[in-house]
């Protein structure tokens, strides 16, 4: 499998912002997905983009309005800008591939994930 390379966790405080990246290369796809896992917790589902023509995205509800998933094509890369965050964003972040939706079914390869920690 084509490895996807995850980037661009940290700690900020409440309100402020992160930008993770998900560098995928080789293989095109058909879709990006970004997930997170907070231990104890089930894996949820954030965002997702469709690469095909008009790159459909979906979000969770907890993160819509705040959280943008896009994709530039010429770096082989797909991120998610999360704006406004909140202490329960804080997670293991994950992107997988191949696959359009926010449930798990059907992402085949899994990065190794970032960790993002937003205190109050």
């Amino acid at each position: 499998m084509v490895p996807l390379v995850e980037s661009g966790g940290g700690s900020v405080q409440a309100g402020e912002s992160l930008r993770l990246s998900c560098v995928v290369s080789g293989t095109a796809f058909t879709g990006i997905g970004w997930f997170r896992k907070v231990s104890g917790k089930e894996r949820e589902g954030v965002a997702s983009i469709h690469t095909g023509p008009g790159g459909r995205t979906i979000y969770a509800t907890s993160v819509r309005g705040r959280f943008t998933i896009s994709q530039d094509n010429a770096k082989n890369t797909v991120y998610l800008e999360m704006n406004s965050l909140k202490p329960e964003d804080s997670a293991m972040y994950y992107c997988a591939a191949d696959a359009y939706g926010l449930g798990a079914r059907g992402y085949n390869n899994w990065g190794q994930g970032t960790q993002v920690t937003v205190s109050s």
